[in-house]
């Protein structure tokens, strides 16, 4: 029986070897690789099925909204009325074709998965190192690791020379993981501290090793994630949900005002095919068929808003999810911090020195080490750790060509994570006056971990010269040391010993004794400069932010305390949430806000536990370990410079520059969208109501006849006007609102509740008091020009309604500010068109073959005058609201 995954990090070499029946130094025989090849299948991710383009398109077409509007467009088509059945069906597959194109995309994220291996690697076989495809790899092969090379799958460490393995896409962790072949006791470690272990997707980048395959495929932890992606469901976001329920509760009022008016009507004596002809009209006036259509293209213009703010959206729904966000959860490394180490801090002789400011001017009096360009930014390309340093030192005018002439390299005892240190050996080729204790000879320079370093010092320079390392000296360096570690700075120390001559043993043993301690080298992962200001904007909207790493507790605390994203010292780890059940989480995932060595399957319990507490959740991430978190939460954010292609595709959005700024940004663009989206709802159902009662009203009225009965008011809209309205009156102006900018309050107030109805904060209420006297006005003008005998008494109460949509486009440019407070060019494309929509409503009064399409007939100026001036009271209306509302939440607040 072959071990568990998890428990290969606990088996020495010998017995992960024999529990593989594999060889070391022969590896596994052709035959019995291809055996296992046959048995396991090859290494690669396997596609769990991803959802086909079919059933992405029926999604599309099966909402409750999109169904009504089919069944309308059918019921037209079978009753003759050509024209509404063909506009409505344009509709409906504009609606299809843009959700489409949209959701196309998200189902890409398996087939990155797949790309990730790494396509060829060096294996023992039968004795010989091979060069073969990663998906022939099988468990007991022995592969030989060298830097830059990509792990091909999970194996465990059999000899190593300085191997790190840069695994933060898999684990978070900032700095490369130097490996061991040694076992570890604890069966319960994460990932991370898991020294002896390599994993499928991450990266060697230093040194070299053999290890041999304990894991391929779907077997992996790349390939747990993979799983979890394809088990992990898409919640619905706020807005799908709330537009959901409006369309059934459109359906359902729908369905009781058309059975009511037909069953009144044939209980008057009306005739069945006018009774049907009315519900349609009640039908098209009730649903408003352009809310699909307006919303996906306000959601695409807000999309491309978030493009020039750094916010790349992959679904559109995904637009407004950003605005009812509660939480964010973000990634530490490459997402509050800049991925890169920094040397911020030097502790020589107890004086401390921080050394992330800007940097003065260089002392003319050394030329040889001074450059003019000291001060300016440094690249370099290597392990981290060591670029850190020589950045610094050449921020400081040190540059390592001068400091490797000055002091050419003769030897070297490598790193080991036995002894935590590395020596070099320097001949002194020129005495420089910022180091006066390197005098002529030779100097051993050693640098690690500072309680090891400190056994093996006996002195430590000082001020006055060298002195000898008392306990006071050693109580001091240490003190320094703890200090620092419990603010998340990773400490170096540094010694040296001068010799005459070239020492005759290049060993460890050789060189390493008698060293005078120097100081402590401190390096931090730094915040990103505009994180703080972000998370401070994020805290005022009422939004939490909360840091999940898979680095160490004390580096997450230290940053999360400097962001101001906690105060305390409340954090959670890995192991502890390992132990820790879902009610469990549930309880503290409150007042938690930070977790660090964090598992992949943590990142995903994490945000459930968040979604059961009603939170809408927003993650950010980089690494593919990100993935299915990135996906399970309400919104996914991936990084665009640092993220993986995996990370990307299972992300809702991508933000273009790495930055946790540019997520704040998004977040108001996506309250300001869902405010838009709020003032279109208002403004189409206040006239649908409108519409409604037009129609239900003029079932009940009737005027006096010559001779007989009284004669009944005919239908007041025919089917065509009211899609007219619903299409073209609603829709132009309603998308215009739809870029209104946003208001000033937008980031200052908390985010609604995900169990808010669309119709809260008085907007159902709104819209019940404007559409009745929307309709009541269209209705009774409409009776007084029918009583009359007039003509033009239905295209009058066309017109009137069509005027009326006007005036309330422009109150509804603010739910709470006065229209005649805001900047009357705010929104130059809601003036361009209300103007087109009163241009087209004219040519479809005066231009003789819309009249004959529309059953319309010329209005007179003083018809047209008067209908103005009518639904200009819409406006006041409106306004007497808002005051009213506004002293209602000035009491509130007193």
């Amino acid at each position: 029986q072959r071990l568990t995954l998890k428990a290969w990090h606990t088996q020495s070499t010998a017995e992960t070897l024999a529990a593989l029946a594999s060889d070391a130094q022969h590896g596994l025989t052709e035959h019995v690789a291809a055996q296992r090849l046959a048995q396991e299948g090859p290494n690669e991710l396997v596609d769990c099925g991803t959802k086909s383009p079919w059933v992405i398109l029926r999604e599309q077409l099966t909402g409750i909204m999109v169904l009504i509007l089919i069944a309308a467009s059918a019921v037209s088509l079978v009753l003759g009325d050509l024209k509404d059945a063909v506009a409505i069906a344009v509709i409906v597959v504009l609606n299809a074709v843009l959700g489409f194109m949209q959701e196309f995309k998200a189902e890409k994220a398996m087939a990155a998965l797949r790309k990730y291996a790494t396509p060829s690697v060096r294996v023992v076989r039968d004795g010989r190192v091979q060069e073969i495809t990663s998906l022939a790899l099988v468990t007991g092969d022995v592969i030989l690791i060298e830097a830059g090379m990509r792990i091909p799958a999970d194996a465990r460490v059999l000899e190593c020379a300085n191997l790190r393995i840069e695994e933060a896409a898999l684990t978070g962790e900032s700095e490369p993981v130097e490996k061991t072949t040694e076992c570890a006791r604890a069966l319960d470690l994460s990932l991370g501290d898991r020294r002896n272990m390599l994993y499928m997707g991450t990266v060697a980048s230093y040194g070299r090793g053999k290890a041999v395959v304990t894991a391929t495929g779907m077997r992996t932890e790349l390939g747990k994630i993979a799983e979890k992606m394809q088990t992990v469901e898409r919640q619905a976001t706020p807005l799908q949900k709330r537009l959901e329920e409006l369309a059934r509760g459109l359906a359902l009022a729908a369905l009781v005002v058309v059975t009511l008016v037909f069953a009144v009507g044939l209980w008057r004596g009306e005739q069945l095919y006018a009774m049907i002809l009315t519900a349609i009209s009640m039908a098209v006036a009730a649903v408003p068929e352009g809310l699909p259509a307006v919303v996906t293209i306000a959601l695409s213009l807000g999309a491309q808003r978030m493009l020039k703010r750094h916010a790349l959206i992959r679904r559109l729904v995904a637009v407004e999810t950003l605005g009812s966000s509660t939480v964010i959860c973000s990634d530490k490394t490459g997402t509050l911090t800049e991925n890169r180490m920094r040397v911020t801090q030097l502790d020589v002789a107890g004086r401390t020195f921080d050394v992330s400011g800007p940097i003065a001017a260089p002392d003319d009096a050394s030329p040889v080490l001074h450059a003019p360009t000291a001060g300016a930014e440094f690249g370099a390309v290597g392990d981290p750790t060591e670029t850190a340093m020589v950045v610094s030192a050449a921020r400081h005018g040190l540059l390592k060509p001068a400091l490797e002439a000055a002091f050419p390299r003769i030897g070297e005892a490598p790193f080991s994570s036995e002894r935590k240190r590395m020596s070099t050996v320097h001949r002194v080729a020129q005495l420089v006056p910022e180091l006066p204790a390197l005098q002529s000879g030779v100097a051993i320079v050693t640098k690690g971990a500072v309680d090891g370093l400190l056994n093996i010092c006996t002195h430590v320079l000082a001020p006055g010269g060298v002195q000898p390392l008392d306990a006071t000296w050693h109580a001091r360096i240490a003190d320094a040391n703890d200090g620092m570690a419990a603010r998340g700075i990773r400490v170096l120390g540094v010694a040296y010993r001068q010799l005459p001559h070239a020492p005759a043993d290049f060993s460890a043993q050789g060189l390493e004794h008698e060293l005078t301690f120097v100081g402590l080298i401190g390096m931090l992962d730094p915040p990103r400069a505009e994180a703080k200001l972000a998370v401070e904007k994020c805290t005022r909207a009422g939004i939490i932010p909360i840091m999940i790493t898979g680095d160490h507790a004390l580096t997450a605390q230290s940053i999360a305390r400097t962001l101001g994203i906690s105060s305390d010292a409340r954090i959670l780890t890995g192991q502890e949430l390992e132990h820790m059940s879902a009610d469990e989480l549930a309880t503290v995932v409150e007042q938690t806000r930070v977790y660090a060595r964090v598992a992949p399957e943590h990142k995903l319990n994490i945000v459930a536990a968040l979604q059961r507490r009603g939170h809408v959740v927003a993650m950010t991430g980089d690494g593919v370990n990100d993935a299915p978190a990135l996906k399970k939460a309400n919104i996914g954010i991936a990084m665009g410079i640092t993220g993986t292609d995996v990370t990307k595709e299972a992300a809702d959005a991508v933000l273009l520059d790495d930055n946790f700024a540019s997520i704040v940004a998004a977040v108001e663009e996506g309250r300001v969208i869902y405010d838009n989206i709020r003032k279109f709802i208002r403004y189409v159902l206040a006239s649908n109501v409108g519409e409604l009662l037009i129609m239900l009203g003029a079932q009940f009225l009737s005027r006096p006849a010559l001779h007989g009965a009284a004669e009944k008011m005919p239908l007041a809209l025919l089917p065509l006007q009211i899609l007219w309205i619903n299409l073209l009156t609603d829709g132009l102006p309603a998308l215009a609102l739809g870029v209104e900018p946003a208001e000033q309050d937008t980031m200052q107030r908390p985010p609604r509740k995900a169990t808010d109805s669309i119709f809260a904060q008085g907007m159902g209420r709104h819209i019940v008091m404007i559409g009745m006297a929307t309709g009541l006005l269209a209705l009774l003008t409409g009776y007084v020009y029918w009583r009359a005998n007039n003509p033009a008494w239905q295209t009058m109460v066309f017109t009137v309604i069509t005027m009326s949509q006007m005036f309330l486009a422009l109150a509804n440019r603010s739910e709470r500010q006065s229209f005649f407070r805001m900047p009357f060019l705010g929104n130059i494309p809601l003036l361009a068109a209300i103007m087109l929509t009163v241009a087209l409503h004219c040519a479809v009064l005066y231009l003789p073959w819309m009249q004959g399409i529309f059953r319309t007939v010329a209005l007179s100026w003083q018809g047209v005058g008067m209908a103005i001036a009518l639904r200009s009271l819409i406006l006041w209306i409106v306004e007497i609201e808002k005051l009213i509302c506004a002293g209602r939440r000035r009491a509130a607040c007193d």
